[in-house]
């Protein structure tokens, strides 16, 4: 999916390589190499929504549209965090919405088969406080069950075997994901944030540019 420079190949063999390897799994973020040369990737950090022996499926936490989430689905715009824009999941489907919620403190799920959804649940708990909010039900069901909840138009996605390709050579990162990363306010950097808070050197790469020309 990513294609590397001579400047990409030099960040991710010399920096990504050479840290301890975590593994990717639901729940986690990809975090782009600096100098990533694919420009809908460059400081994108992707939250992985799917991740198994059949591929990956992720959606990038960094990319917004201008289109407001009550012109799409006016109802869930109440359960939507600052900005209410829809953001842009990745390139693959963008016809197709996913709305990925985190949990109030505490809260229970709606997780049971629901045969209004045909045997659907309304939420599909990931891996701490996040989880998937199925579209087809009530938005009612979820106050006070959501912190907040971000509406994506498209996925990125990985065929089996493509994402440790690319995490061998050094395009990508893996971290464990914050609640603040998918709620993110606009103004937030959350690929130099995400990279601020790894272990050294990462952070000294925090305000790395998309194009390197622009330092």
């Amino acid at each position: 999916m990513a294609d590397m420079d001579s400047t990409g190949n030099l960040f991710g063999d010399r920096l990504f390589t050479s840290l301890e390897r975590t593994e990717p799994a639901t729940g986690m973020l990809l975090v782009a190499a600096p100098g990533m040369a694919s420009p809908g990737f460059a400081r994108s950090v992707i939250f992985l929504i799917e991740h198994d022996a059949t591929g990956t499926l992720g959606v990038d936490l960094t990319t917004r549209s201008e289109t407001p989430v009550h012109n799409v689905l006016e109802d869930w715009e109440p359960l939507m965090s600052k900005p209410p824009v829809v953001y842009i999941g990745g390139p693959v489907n963008r016809t197709q919405p996913i709305c990925l919620g985190v949990t109030a403190l505490g809260a229970e799920l709606p997780e049971q088969p629901d045969p209004e959804l045909g045997g659907a649940p309304a939420a599909q708990r990931l891996a701490n406080r996040f989880a998937i909010v199925n579209l087809g039900a009530e938005p009612g069901v979820f106050e006070g069950r959501l912190a907040g909840a971000r509406l994506f138009a498209g996925y990125a996605g990985w065929a089996p075997g493509q994402l440790h390709d690319e995490l061998d050579r050094g395009d990508w990162y893996v971290a464990p994901a914050l609640p603040s990363d998918v709620l993110a306010p606009a103004g937030a950097d959350v690929w130099g944030d995400v990279m601020r808070r790894q272990a050294w050197p990462l952070p000294l790469y925090a305000t790395y540019p998309e194009d390197i020309r622009d330092n």
